[in-house]
């Protein structure tokens, strides 16, 4: 098992050479039997262990045990205790989930404090099969049939070519003791009833189970990659950044009979869930938009927009007193005063100060909103009609600034300067604004 090992670690793993790993350690069979394994190999390594508390005296045996068995062999040990069952209950979270959730961000914190370079875990190709069977019943995609990752960031998984039977085999060959979880026999878990009653059945039916699985799931991880791929090129002829917004084309997008699976690829990674909405998305009206934690996707005309979550900032509100000659929040705004015009454009315009009320006000347009546009012999517009000719998203026209004289618009920036503030020939006081 120790040469198997090794070869593993040459053929697929070779960046952990001279390199400082942590390994997860319960104190089970699983666990024990790696560290009883990179032992005799050449890495500086250190042990950690979570008491989730969750077995009452017997998982600070299991704690004591871990600690003995560092003390004997000399290996640096971190040890932790978790109130797994109040974090899982705070957070509305299954135990299983807290618990992970508790272990992998302490492990995090460890790599971080102690500058380990990965956190070596103790899965196996068993677990890979339970995890299998779980995500089929639940109705997964690829992504969940493909198999627990060798490596995923930091995390690294050495003993995923091994069997539970291996694994066994050489902890007995080698003497080696370890902790039984007394939890483990228990079905009340779906893997635990997995692990027992279905996997045993599926290797009487067939002796060479385990060999074909992994010959299935090497050919899904090829499958998965083909996908990557042709993801890759059609987001590149569908998909457009400009900032910190990603546009979707979708008159492209709906010439692909299978859009939905792409859309899928692509957004799964920024937090959305509600995928029946997001497909909604694509034949809904303009301004209509669907949630994560952190982006928005919003439909507008003939693109979905893709924009990080911002704190709302609708109803701020920024004063600009008068003789201020720049302005940082929110955009950078110079005034001066200046004896002649020049020629207007969106990002300057000049305004004669005595028609101004101070201090003057930026806020974000609301609906509504009218004003005299320049040019229009003093012809009312709603911003909102402004907009739609000047075919802004619905991201752009949320990024407008108003600029207001007591209750009249004077400039809405960086598209249109309102008539009611334009220099005459005997204009005395003349103000430049200019966006910087």
């Amino acid at each position: 098992m120790l040469e198997k090992l090794q070869t593993h670690i040459r053929e697929n793993l070779p960046f952990l050479e001279n390199k400082k790993l942590l390994l997860a350690t319960s104190g089970g069979l699983d666990s024990m039997v790696m560290v009883q394994l990179f032992r005799q190999l050449p890495y500086e390594i250190a042990l950690a262990h979570c008491n989730f508390q969750l077995r009452g005296i017997e998982s600070f045996e299991d704690q004591k045990f871990v600690e003995n068995y560092a003390e004997q062999h000399a290996i640096p040990l971190f040890a932790t205790q978790f109130d797994t069952t109040a974090f899982a209950k705070d957070y509305k979270l299954s135990t299983q989930v807290a618990a992970r959730d508790l272990r992998y961000n302490w492990f995090y914190e460890l790599i971080e404090e102690e500058q380990f370079d990965y956190v070596l875990t103790a899965h196996h190709a068993d677990d890979n099969i339970e995890t299998f069977l779980i995500n089929l019943g639940r109705g997964t995609g690829l992504d969940g049939l493909v198999g627990i990752p060798t490596q995923n960031d930091k995390i690294i998984r050495p003993l995923l070519l091994f069997s539970r039977f291996e694994i066994a085999d050489y902890a007995a060959e080698t003497q080696l003791k370890w902790r039984e979880d007394s939890s483990n026999a228990s079905n009340k878990y779906l893997r635990n009833k997995i692990r027992h009653d279905v996997v045993p059945l599926l290797k009487e039916l067939n002796a060479n189970f385990a060999t074909t699985f992994q010959n299935t799931q090497k050919y899904l991880q090829e499958a998965q990659a083909m996908v990557e791929d042709a993801a890759i090129i059609v987001y590149q002829q569908v998909a457009e950044q400009k900032d910190d917004t990603i546009h979707f084309d979708l008159v492209q997008l709906r010439r692909l009979p299978n859009y939905k699976s792409y859309l899928y690829h692509w957004l799964k990674e920024f937090g959305f869930t509600a995928w029946n909405d997001i497909y909604d998305l694509v034949e809904s009206q303009s301004g209509k938009q669907v949630l994560s934690a952190a982006f928005r996707l919003i439909k507008d005309r003939d693109s979905l927009l893709l924009v990080p979550m911002l704190e709302s900032n609708s109803d701020e509100e920024f004063y600009i007193e008068k003789g201020v000659q720049e302005v940082k929040i929110p955009l950078k705004l110079s005034i001066s005063k200046v004896t002649d015009r020049t020629t207007s454009s969106n990002t300057t315009i000049f305004v004669d100060e005595s028609k101004l009320v101070f201090p003057l006000i930026l806020k974000k347009w609301q609906e509504g909103d009218f004003f005299q546009p320049f040019g229009m012999n003093g012809k009312t517009k709603k911003l909102s009609k402004l907009f739609k000719d000047e075919k802004l998203s619905v991201v752009d026209k949320e990024n407008i600034w108003i600029l207001w004289s007591a209750d009249t618009i004077v400039w809405v920036v960086g598209l249109r300067q309102d008539e009611r503030f334009k220099t005459e020939n005997n204009t005395e006081h003349i103000l430049k604004l200019e966006i910087q």
